[in-house]
């Protein structure tokens, strides 16, 4: 009677087993689902960073040459922009239609009358009294604007666009950069 006793056990046992595995599948898909959105989002604000580099490097007199080894890490290059870009625009009509999810926009896509990265940055470092770094400025705006997702990298690239319109000095001490505003009255000389 106890060999019995056993086999619904043994049963419920494994019955068991196999639903905590199944939520713990599915947890781990909600994770790596969430992952590739932010993955996904990174992405963007990174190629969008991009652009603006690329601009800025086109404004301050051309490009640099590639080196073999950059050219080769670049999965973009591969693709001409105006393909790449009807290739995101029918990717999100086809998730529209099977019902998944399309990626997001950009939590850093400029929205009707908020101000630019630049602006912020100016501002901000407008009413400090001494250098910050990329890092300061970038904490400081997000606690000063919770509300948009904000990255070093994009501080750092408003930053560096501010130094090459003028607006902003950058200073070095030792491997950290510091910027403040740049002076717009220019020094009585001594002579």
């Amino acid at each position: 009677m106890s060999a019995n006793l056993a086999v619904p056990s043994v049963t419920a046992d494994y019955a068991q087993r196999v639903a905590d595995d199944l939520s713990a599948n599915r947890g781990e898909q909600e994770r790596v689902r969430s992952e590739l959105d932010r993955l996904q989002d990174e992405l963007v604000r990174l190629e969008e960073s991009e652009q603006v580099l690329t601009k800025m490097q086109d404004v301050l007199g051309g490009a640099p040459k590639q080196t073999a080894k950059q050219g080769k890490s670049r999965r973009t290059a591969a693709v001409p922009a105006a393909r790449r870009s009807n290739a995101k625009t029918a990717a999100g009509k086809e998730g529209a239609a099977s019902g998944r999810r399309t990626p997001k926009k950009s939590a850093s896509a400029k929205k009707p009358g908020e101000a630019t990265w630049l602006e912020l940055t100016t501002a901000y470092l407008g009413g400090q009294s001494e250098p910050r770094s990329a890092a300061e400025v970038s904490a400081s705006l997000t606690e000063a604007h919770p509300e948009r997702s904000v990255q070093v990298t994009v501080v750092r690239n408003a930053l560096e666009q501010g130094v090459a319109q003028g607006l902003l000095e950058r200073s070095k001490q030792g491997r950290s950069v510091f910027y403040s505003p740049a002076d717009t009255v220019p020094a009585p000389s001594d002579s």
